[in-house]
């Protein structure tokens, strides 16, 4: 237990984060990409966020709310990221979708326990293979300006999306 805990004081090997497997979403990247998209909501004051990233299986890798941001915030953004992980689009176009058929997305809200809201604001995390990673989600702010922070994250984490600009 000292040596584990010498090798940590020092910066050793067991304070690195573990690699992850090839296709996973480390938590270094899920924290470049809530870390970059805060930056650009900052930059351009958009209102208080809340940010989610969620893994491939949709389960919360990293999230962050800023001062100011209200309660439902969380709920909201982790909403977007778990329906736009579920159904493997982003939720722009899984908003229009919904538009065109709204029983199949009332359905899927049912099924997801209220966790699936196809609205603005969650943005698919792919690998440069185009492998799925997750998705993530912000709340706060307009749906265009969740989206638009998000994809600034996502890029400055080197990773890309289904969205093009």
């Amino acid at each position: 237990m000292l040596a584990l805990a010498a090798l940590v004081i020092a910066g050793g090997a067991a304070a690195q984060e573990p690699a992850a497997p090839p296709g996973e979403l480390t938590l270094q990247q899920a924290n470049a990409i809530v870390a970059g998209a805060l930056e650009r909501a900052r930059e351009r004051s958009f209102n208080p966020l809340t940010v989610v990233v969620l893994d491939a299986g949709g389960q919360l890798k990293a999230m962050q709310r800023e001062d100011g941001a209200s309660m439902f915030r969380f709920d909201i953004a982790v909403g977007k990221a778990y329906a736009s992980v579920g159904m493997g689009a982003s939720s722009r176009y899984l908003a229009e979708r919904a538009r065109e058929n709204p029983n199949f997305f009332i359905t899927l809200a049912a099924t997801a326990d209220g966790k699936f809201l196809p609205q603005t604001g969650g943005v698919l995390i792919r690998d440069a293979d185009g492998r799925v990673l997750g998705a993530a989600g912000a709340s706060g702010a307009a749906g265009a300006e969740d989206e638009e922070a998000l994809l600034f994250g996502i890029r400055a984490a080197g990773l890309f999306t289904d969205i093009e600009d």
